[in-house]
C-alpha cells in the first residue's frame, strides 16, 4: 500500500537518532545508478553530507555508470561484506528485482530511492510522483501553446532519458495523458537522449535538421533541455522556440537558475528524495522494532520567472 507522506529533514533529529546507534562502525552502501547527471552528482552529495552527521554510520556511494549488469556485480559484492543498510536508485526496473530481494533474504534493510522495481522487493521506497510531474508539465505547454499560438496547437518535441525507465515513462505519459485532448498539439521528434546534456545536444541538431517549425521543446530532464537550447542556439532557432525541463536543481548550473536566466521557461522541481531515505534508514538503525513506511511520497512544484525563490532562499 502507498503511503503519501513528507517526513521533516531536521538534521538535529538525525543525530538524535544517531547517538542511537551501536557504537560499532555501521556500513551504508548507496547503489547509484550513474554519478553523470547533475541530479544525481546533487543526491550523492546531501547523501555525504547527511550521513556524515549520523554517529557510526560510514557510507559508500557505488556508480553503476548506467549499466544494469555492473550495478548488480555492484549490489552482489555489497550483499557479502554484510552491510548495515543498502540504499539504491535503480539503473532500470526489472533487472535489478532480483538482486535486490536477494539483499533482502540476507536480512539487509533496502531502501529504493525514487525509481522503483517490478517487484515490491524493498523496506521501503522514496520517491516522487513523475506521472504528476509529466502531467503538470503536459498542462503548461498547453497553455504556452495557447500563449504562443492563440489555440492550444503547436509542434513539441520531446527528449527522452533511458526507455523503460520508470521516470521516462511517467514523465512522458502523465504529458501525453493531457495532450491527448489535444489533437492540434502534435510531438513530432522524441529522440532518446539517455537524460544526457550532450546527448540532448546532439539529438536536437538532428531534429533541427529536419524539422522547421517547433514551438515547445519538452526535455524529461532539465540537462537534456538545455543540450537542445545549446543546439538551437547553435542554429540561431533559439528564440523561435520554448524549453521546459524537470529536475528543478538550485545553484549554479541548475535548472532554477536557467528559468532565472530566462533559458527555460519552466523546470519541474524532481526532489532528491534523500532526505527522507536518510531519516527512514536512521529509524532503522536505531530502532530494529520500528516499522518504516512502505511507500515515500516526496511533493513536487513547478518554478517559472512568476514563482522563482530568491537565490540565497533556493533548497
Amino acid at each position: 500500500m502507498k503511503t503519501k507522506l513528507l517526513l521533516p529533514a531536521a538534521l538535529c533529529a538525525l543525530c538524535a537518532l544517531g547517538t542511537g546507534l551501536a557504537a560499532a562502525e555501521k556500513l551504508i552502501v548507496f547503489s547509484q545508478c550513474n554519478n553523470a547527471e547533475p541530479y544525481r552528482a546533487a543526491q550523492n552529495q546531501r547523501m555525504s553530507e547527511l550521513w556524515a552527521k549520523v554517529p557510526g554510520a560510514r557510507l559508500e556511494i557505488m556508480d553503476a555508470q548506467q549499466d544494469n549488469a555492473r550495478q548488480i556485480a555492484q549490489i552482489e559484492t555489497a550483499i557479502l561484506r554484510r552491510p548495515a543498510l543498502l540504499i539504491v536508485a535503480p539503473n532500470e526496473s526489472a533487472p535489478l528485482t532480483r538482486v535486490m530481494g536477494r539483499a533482502l533474504r540476507a536480512k539487509i534493510p533496502v531502501i529504493c530511492l525514487e525509481r522503483d522495481i517490478s517487484q515490491p522487493f524493498h523496506t521501503s521506497h522514496v520517491r516522487a510522483d513523475n506521472r504528476e510531474i509529466g502531467r503538470l508539465a503536459g498542462e503548461y505547454i498547453v497553455e504556452l501553446l495557447k500563449k504562443k499560438n492563440g489555440a492550444p496547437r503547436g509542434t513539441v518535441v520531446e527528449l527522452c532519458g533511458l526507455k523503460g525507465v520508470e521516470a521516462e515513462i511517467n514523465r512522458e505519459g502523465g504529458a501525453h495523458d493531457v495532450w491527448k485532448n489535444y489533437p492540434d498539439i502534435k510531438v513530432v521528434a522524441n529522440p532518446v537522449a539517455d537524460w544526457l546534456q550532450s546527448r540532448g545536444k546532439d539529438r536536437m541538431t538532428e531534429v533541427l535538421s529536419a524539422v522547421p517549425q517547433i514551438d515547445i521543446v519538452y526535455g524529461h530532464n532539465d540537462p537534456m533541455a538545455m543540450g537542445a537550447w545549446l543546439a538551437a542556439k547553435d542554429k540561431g532557432r533559439e528564440k523561435e522556440m520554448l524549453f521546459v525541463g524537470v529536475d528543478g536543481l538550485s545553484g549554479p548550473g541548475g535548472g532554477i537558475e536557467k528559468v532565472r536566466e530566462g533559458l527555460l521557461a519552466a523546470t519541474f522541481v524532481y526532489p532528491l528524495c534523500v532526505d527522507e531515505a536518510v531519516e527512514i534508514a536512521v529509524k532503522i538503525l536505531a530502532d530494529k522494532t520500528w516499522s518504516p513506511p512502505g511507500t515515500v511520497t516526496v511533493a513536487s512544484r513547478m518554478v517559472t520567472r512568476d514563482n522563482l525563490p530568491p537565490p540565497a532562499a533556493e533548497k
